[in-house]
C-alpha cells in the first residue's frame, strides 16, 4: 500500500490465488442462509459485497517465539472482511473490545483465538469495526482450555491439538507461526502517478 492506503493494482500470484482465493469465495456470509435470500451467490459470499468482488491484497507475516504484534485494527483501507490462515505452528490471537475515544484499552482481552496451523479465521461486521486484535510477546501461550479466561473456539479446535495442549498442562510453547491475511482494498490505481510508497510492516 502507498502512504494514501492505495494499492497498486496487480493481480495475485497462483502461488496464492489457487486454490485459495476460490475456497474463500466458496464461503456463504452466514451459515443458514434464509430460505427466501433473494441475493444472487456471489452477493452472499464473505466477499461478495466487496469493491472487486474478491480479496486482491494478501499480507503474510511470520512470527518467531516471543514476538506479537499490539493491539490495533485493520481499518478504512479495507472492506471490512479479513480471512487469515495460519500456517506453521500455533498461537494466541487476542481480541479488545474498541475503547471509547480517550479511553484506555482493557488489560484483559475479550476473547482469546486459538489459531491451529491450516487454520482459517475470517473477521468481519462487529468483529471488524468494535473490536482490537494483537498478539501477546511471548513464548509460551497459557490457560488454553474451554470456560471462563480460556479459549473462546476451544470446541472448534481439532481434537489432536486440544490433546496436545491438554496433556501440556493448558499451555504451549511456541513456534514459529506464519499467517497469510487476505483483503480487498478499497482504493486501487494502476501503475503512474502514485509517488513514492513507504510504510509497510505488519497489520
Amino acid at each position: 500500500l502507498s502512504n494514501t492506503n492505495t494499492l497498486l493494482a496487480a493481480p495475485l500470484p497462483t502461488w496464492l490465488s489457487d486454490p485459495i482465493v476460490p475456497r474463500l469465495l466458496s464461503i456463504p456470509l452466514r451459515a443458514s442462509p434464509a430460505a427466501n435470500d433473494e441475493r444472487s451467490n456471489a452477493e452472499k459470499s464473505v466477499f461478495g459485497n466487496a469493491p472487486h468482488g474478491a480479496p486482491n491484497h494478501c499480507l503474510i507475516n511470520e512470527y518467531m517465539p516471543g514476538q506479537g504484534i499490539h493491539p490495533h485494527e485493520d481499518g478504512m483501507a479495507y472492506h471490512p472482511v479479513v480471512a487469515t490462515v495460519s500456517l506453521g505452528a500455533p498461537i494466541v490471537l487476542d481480541v479488545y473490545r474498541k475503547p471509547a475515544s480517550g479511553e484506555p484499552l482493557d488489560a484483559k482481552p475479550a476473547n482469546r483465538i486459538f489459531q491451529e496451523p491450516g487454520s482459517l479465521l475470517i473477521s468481519t461486521g462487529d468483529m471488524y469495526t468494535g473490536y482490537l486484535h494483537g498478539i501477546r510477546e511471548v513464548e509460551v501461550d497459557e490457560d488454553l482450555h474451554e470456560g471462563e479466561g480460556g479459549i473462546v473456539n476451544w470446541g472448534m479446535v481439532g481434537r489432536e491439538w486440544r490433546d496436545k495442549v491438554e496433556e501440556n498442562g493448558g499451555r504451549w510453547r511456541r513456534g514459529v507461526r506464519v499467517s497469510a491475511t487476505f483483503r480487498d482494498v478499497v482504493k486501487v490505481r494502476k501503475l503512474g502517478g502514485l509517488g513514492v510508497f513507504g510504510g509497510g510492516g505488519r497489520k
